[in-house]
């Protein structure tokens, strides 16, 4: 039978008892559970108390041990082959200790396997003050109706959690981890949570990071910048990368917007400032259409070094094959781009460079027929615009209400509107809402660095700047080579033929010949062992 501690020696006499110490604590943001270092005090406190010679400690921060967990506990793991394979040593005696049942599991299937790991080595189960012997029956069986319970109890705990987080969401709250960008103020007395508010330093590094995108920048170039910033430090200690750059700048959290399996709500939290206008709206759906746009996904020349090394098409050998920078010549190493896969095709780098900047700025001085050729009609565009915000307001603050009345019981208890209605107003207008998104991504899909060349009195200066401004960067030009012009480089027709404009052909933005960002294609034929495939963009 169970046995209380000081009462162990009586009945192993003669033996001395080595201590292996567990700790486990999951999430707790409100800091109401016992953390690990207060689990292990405990432990210790004990060993010492009855003279127990503590061997090792393991500790799992942070860490599920229900069936729902998704990461393995990597100390309860040790813990296992410790009990298995540790020393057997005359006149000892090992135990196993926790501060409670539910520190070493909360899944039935974690249980059995602590249990026959004990069982097999001889080792006694110790947790909230009470010393097992599980090869005894009557031990066995008080510790499998205590893992009965905390399983039962974890499976409690998620069921209340699973309807908090769906009855949260209707409500636009708060759920998950807080998003860079924001912070949560709590209640010092019960923990309970008062709201979630733009973080001072962190919210406008959002802010800067969507320009960044929508004004040209590579997500490389951005990982970077932000990586050697001290303010952009992440508070969860994570390095960042281009995956969580990526999420973060997806993120309609910023939008003071609350998304859950799908379905998007106004959030109790404001908006970042800057996306709480329709321009910053529309920003974010730019950057939001830069980062999803398969063309660009598969384009990774972000680190490109020569302006329009991988942009120019090979005008012999198809669209689909670039020409890249490379050197030749011998000693004298001529600097040149080259079609990447026959090398057929060569022209002098300086030469393209002058002659496509030269025509870019020479077409964004012609500002008509710019806007008309990016924007085919502004007036009807700004009407289509400003109408695609009112209805969007509407059908939004019509859902919201058909919601909230779903949610709201008269007094004997039923729902303002059931269900059923609830549902088929929501098939009524999520498609119109999503199809006014789409518009209106449509009617704003001018990017941001495009707009500051269009609008610029002498677009010259923006490009190459001037006093007291850098002008644009490298990766900006190249994204404005993506957006406003196709390149097709060709062959000399005759062995003096070095000229370029027999040579190069630009096809602008709303003429024949443009098309959208270059795609990435497949090795040449002469590599895989059969006949091109030339894939267009």
């Amino acid at each position: 039978m169970p046995l209380a501690p000081e009462y162990l020696h009586l009945v192993y006499p003669g033996v001395t008892f080595h201590a292996l110490l567990y700790g486990r604590n999951s999430r707790d943001p409100k800091k109401r559970g016992r953390p690990v270092e207060a689990q292990l005090t405990d432990g210790r406190d004990l060993c010492h108390r009855f003279d127990w010679h503590i061997t090792e400690e393991f500790k799992d921060v942070g860490l599920s041990a229900s069936r729902h967990a998704r990461r393995e506990r990597d100390d309860f793991e040790a813990l296992l082959d410790a009990i298995e394979n540790g020393p057997t040593l005359p006149g000892v005696i090992r135990i196993a200790v926790a501060y409670e049942a539910s520190r070493y599991y909360r899944d039935l299937d974690a249980y059995v396997r602590l249990r026959n790991a004990c069982y097999h080595a001889g080792v006694l189960l110790c947790y909230n003050g009470t010393v097992y012997d599980l090869s005894k029956r009557e031990d066995r069986k008080a510790t499998a109706q205590d893992a009965i319970a905390a399983e039962d109890e974890v499976e409690g705990i998620r069921d209340r959690n699973v309807r908090t987080a769906r009855q949260t969401a209707e409500k636009g709250g708060v759920w998950g981890r807080c998003p860079f960008g924001y912070t949560r103020k709590y209640d010092p007395d019960t923990g309970d949570l008062i709201g979630q508010f733009e973080h001072p330093v962190h919210g406008p590094i959002v802010l800067q990071s969507l320009i960044h995108i929508d004004g040209g920048g590579s997500l490389h170039s951005l990982v970077k910048r932000l990586a050697a910033d001290p303010d952009a430090a992440r508070p969860d200690g994570a390095e960042w990368n281009d995956n969580l750059v990526r999420y973060m700048l997806l993120n309609r959290a910023y939008l003071g917007e609350r998304t859950h399996h799908g379905q998007t709500r106004k959030a109790t939290w404001a908006p970042l400032k800057g996306l709480d206008s329709p321009e910053g709206r529309a920003m974010f759906r730019r950057v939001t259409k830069i980062l999803t746009d398969p063309a660009r996904r598969l384009f990774t020349d972000s680190r490109a070094k020569h302006w329009l090394s991988h942009l120019p098409h090979c005008g012999d050998c198809g669209d689909g094959h670039r020409l890249k920078y490379d050197l030749v010549g011998g000693p004298t190493h001529r600097e040149v781009y080259h079609c990447k896969w026959k090398k057929d095709v060569s022209i002098k780098k300086a030469l393209l460079d002058a002659y496509v900047e030269e025509a870019i700025l020479a077409w964004l001085s012609r500002k008509e027929q710019a806007r008309a050729a990016l924007v085919p009609d502004q007036g009807k565009v700004a009407e289509e615009v400003a109408e695609a915000h009112e209805l969007l307001a509407v059908y939004q603050e019509e859902l919201e209400e058909a919601r909230r009345l779903a949610a709201t019981r008269n007094e004997k208890g039923r729902p303002l509107l059931s269900l059923a209605s609830l549902s088929a107003k929501e098939l009524e207008l999520l498609p119109k809402i999503e199809e006014l998104e789409q518009r209106l991504q449509k009617a704003t899909g001018v990017p941001q660095l495009v707009q500051q060349l269009l609008t610029a009195a002498d677009p010259e200066a923006v490009w190459n700047g001037g006093p007291g401004s850098p002008g644009l960067s490298l990766e900006q030009k190249r994204e404005a080579v993506r957006q406003l012009v196709t390149v097709r480089v060709y062959s000399a027709k005759s062995a003096g033929g070095r000229g370029v404009t027999d040579r190069v052909k630009l096809s602008f933005v709303g003429t024949e010949g443009f098309t959208a960002r270059p795609r990435r294609v497949p090795a040449p034929a002469s590599e895989l062992g059969r006949e091109p495939v030339v894939r267009g963009t």
